[in-house]
């Protein structure tokens, strides 16, 4: 009775396939999905997730750092909060089980290398006016405290200087105004409506509208601007 002989792959074969498999990364742009040898693993996902969190199935803040280093970015690095909005996360410096499969698997990432070929996509996204603004929005109710309704004022100053630092003109001033101001948190409708103004009001002010429906915040920081800056 004739045997099935294994097949061998010659030792060429296994060459060429372990460098395809470390530059296939490199060789398509970083929205293409990937496929062939390198197509997404739930497994494999699942196992990197678990190279960071504990039995209780989340990364928290320590894995968190231990995550970022890997990745090679900052923590408080902007990408890291484009990367949670992408995964849906709810509470900042934490990642759950269910919010990293979901928000890998719609990014086809299964390990470091493939979420760091990511990077300039997720980077595009700032660029995108709609997709922006739901970034912007989506950090509000990440970084408040569950059980507030507003963002004290030190976070939100943290997210504004990392959402519009180095975009809105305005944006130091407006830090400035804040650093000095009675208020002590910031609510949902006046985080919304600084992006609003700075997309909207020209730096010298000139066509900003006193009878339009701005929040109380926005109308004292333009008189305040105008006193520290007379026409």
């Amino acid at each position: 009775m004739p045997v099935k002989k294994k097949r061998k792959s010659s030792g060429s074969e296994e060459v060429n396939l372990k460098k395809c498999k470390i530059t296939s990364y490199y060789r398509l742009p970083p929205t293409d999905r990937v496929i062939g040898d390198d197509h997404f693993s739930s497994k494999k996902c699942i196992a990197w997730f678990y190279e960071y969190a504990g039995p209780d199935d989340v990364l928290g803040p320590e894995a968190m750092e231990k995550f970022c280093e890997d990745i090679g970015v900052e923590p408080e690095n902007i990408i890291m909060l484009v990367l949670a909005w992408k995964l849906e996360a709810e509470s900042m410096g934490f990642f759950t089980k269910e919010e990293w499969l979901k928000g890998m698997s719609s990014l086809q990432c299964d390990c470091t290398e493939k979420l760091q070929n990511k990077f300039d996509y997720l980077r595009s996204q700032l660029n995108d006016i709609p997709s922006f603004k739901n970034i912007y929005r989506y950090a509000f109710d990440f970084a408040r405290e569950k059980d507030q309704r507003s963002l004290d004022m030190d976070t939100a100053k943290s997210m504004l200087a990392l959402l519009l630092g180095r975009t809105w003109p305005l944006f130091s001033v407006f830090h400035q105004y804040l650093e000095q101001s009675k208020y002590r948190v910031m609510n949902k409708d006046q985080w919304y409506n600084v992006l609003e103004f700075s997309r909207t009001v020209h730096a010298d002010l000139s066509n900003y509208d006193e009878d339009g429906a701005w929040p109380v915040l926005l109308d004292e920081f333009v008189e305040w601007q105008k006193i520290r800056q007379p026409t």
